[in-house]
């Protein structure tokens, strides 16, 4: 149920808790340098402001706080629920350099609120224009415009269309149902859900047609209660066509330049031979996003905007992607080189793979990766590869100590870990990353009582208090991924510095 000062909006329950690297700075310069853009990370001492609007219990803004202690970060939510979680654990982990501000957007683009929030280098907003009014969609391109410094560069995530149109009706029903039948917003969802598997038992067409509609009602239980209760319970909730997103961003001054994904930059990965030949008759984006957009199942688009692009000649984006040095996040034993893509299965060149298996020895520029075999690869290529595939991240500071304020977040993070079967993939604080780096409950577990002073030789302990809620017969499965963990990423993390060598 919302609350009557909601608008709309679900605020009866706090949304989940969640990292998502598409915010990270680091990866919205990367999608800039992928679209011929220039963009700069700032130095690890400079006086950089990160602003996150709707930023729930602001994870995401604290990694980044705690990985780059000289930044300002500034995160906004409407819920005060959010506002106070987020507090707690900032003020747990000592973080100094993060404000949370609980405050209307609308509100904040035209008061003194929002005037003391410092000019941002970096924006982010994660789902927010989905689930909010025109109203407050105005409100935030009027804060953008207000609050972006030229050179600036700003994350939008949102329900994509045409993907989401089999789920609007979907949606819809959920919606009315769950009003009609009372209480919290996550049990108005699943009566809502309910009614839609009983429809869809009797080949209701629209909620039987397409994918979108089988895998939101059929696998919904992978998903968390409050999860569904804000998908589904908003009461302006609209996907969006990417071209209406960028014309409403335009109104702050801001150019679209290309996804977060770094793969859905790459067209031999993203599209059939057939469809980049329907797009290359087409020179302007906006078209060309709209065609791929068409023949992808993008249900939810990670784009990132620039005000004031720079535009790059392809051999000075190509001489910037090989400056950059990239990090492993696996182990080599874990390295994939047969890449599930949109444009189907792909399997990498001997040449590819060989220079994929040379990335995973330890940090390395692209430019160094290339050389190793510069007739049979491309940066961008090279680059997307590995970032795109989780299997790298830039690591923009790669001589980077680990501050004490990353150490203390990742200590109350991985503290709060009781159970290895809870939660959802979250992150661990990487000053050489500049961001969060995106583990499971289980590496946030062993990473805290590591830097606790514990050796990997309590592993029998570990294991004894995470299978409290598993089955006795599921206790061998839990003690093989426990050492696998430690067998193939505590390396990793030590490379990183999160965890000290």
């Amino acid at each position: 149920m919302t609350q009557p000062w909601s608008g709309g909006y679900v605020a009866d329950i706090a949304y989940i808790e969640g990292f998502y690297i598409q915010q990270s700075p680091v990866r919205m310069a990367l999608a800039c340098l992928l679209g011929s853009v220039a963009a700069e990370m700032p130095a690890p001492d400079d006086q950089a402001c990160y602003l996150e609007l709707g930023c729930g219990i602001g994870v995401g803004a604290m990694l980044i706080a705690a990985s780059n202690p000289a930044w300002k970060v500034v995160a906004v939510d409407y819920n005060p629920a959010h506002i106070a979680i987020a507090n707690d654990l900032a003020r747990t982990a000592g973080l100094s350099n993060i404000q949370f501000l609980e405050a209307n957007v609308v509100e904040l683009a035209e008061g003194a609120a929002g005037s003391a929030i410092p000019t941002a280098d970096f924006v982010s907003m994660h789902g927010l224009w989905s689930w909010v009014s025109p109203e407050v969609r105005a409100g935030i391109v009027k804060l953008l415009a207000a609050k972006t410094r030229p050179g600036a560069l700003v994350h939008l995530s949102y329900n994509a269309l045409p993907s989401w149109q089999a789920g609007i009706g979907l949606q819809r029903l959920v919606y009315e149902t769950g009003r009609r039948a009372g209480g919290r917003s996550d049990a108005q969802a699943e009566a809502g859900l309910a009614l839609a598997r009983e429809l869809r038992g009797v080949e209701a067409t629209y909620l039987t047609e397409g994918r979108l509609t089988h895998d939101l009602i059929e696998n919904v239980h992978g998903g968390s209660r409050e999860y569904l209760g804000h998908e589904y319970m908003n009461a302006h909730w609209a996907p969006a066509f990417h071209a209406d997103v960028v014309a409403a961003m335009a109104g702050a001054k801001l150019d679209w330049v290309a996804s977060a994904n770094p793969l859905e930059n790459f067209l031999e990965l993203t599209l059939k031979p057939e469809q980049r030949a329907i797009m290359d008759r087409y020179s302007d984006p906006i078209m060309r996003e709209l065609i791929k957009d068409m023949c992808l199942q993008r249900h939810l688009r990670h784009d990132v905007y620039v005000r004031g692009a720079r535009r790059l000649r392809n051999a000075d984006r190509d001489a910037a992607i090989e400056r950059l040095t990239i990090a492993p996040v696996i182990s080599p034993s874990e390295l994939q080189t047969t890449l599930i893509v949109p444009a189907g299965t792909a399997e990498m060149s001997p040449d590819l793979k060989a220079l994929m298996e040379a990335a995973m020895r330890g940090p390395t520029t692209i430019g160094a990766l290339r050389a190793l075999d510069p007739a049979h690869s491309n940066p961008a290529e090279l680059v997307s590869v590995l970032v795109g595939t989780h299997q790298c991240q830039v690591a923009p500071y790669p001589e980077a100590a680990q501050p004490d304020s990353a150490h203390r977040l990742n200590r109350v993070l991985g503290g709060r870990i009781k159970s290895i079967v809870e939660g959802r993939s979250s992150g661990l604080a990487c000053a050489p990353l500049s961001t969060g780096l995106t583990v499971p409950p289980l590496l946030q577990f062993i990473t805290a009582r590591l830097l606790a002073g514990e050796s990997v030789d309590n592993a029998p302990r570990w294991i004894e208090m995470l299978c409290g809620d598993v089955l006795p017969e599921k206790h061998d499965k839990i003690r093989e991924v426990v050492h696998l963990a430690i067998e193939q990423r505590i390396p990793v993390l030590k490379q990183l510095q999160i965890i000290p060598g």
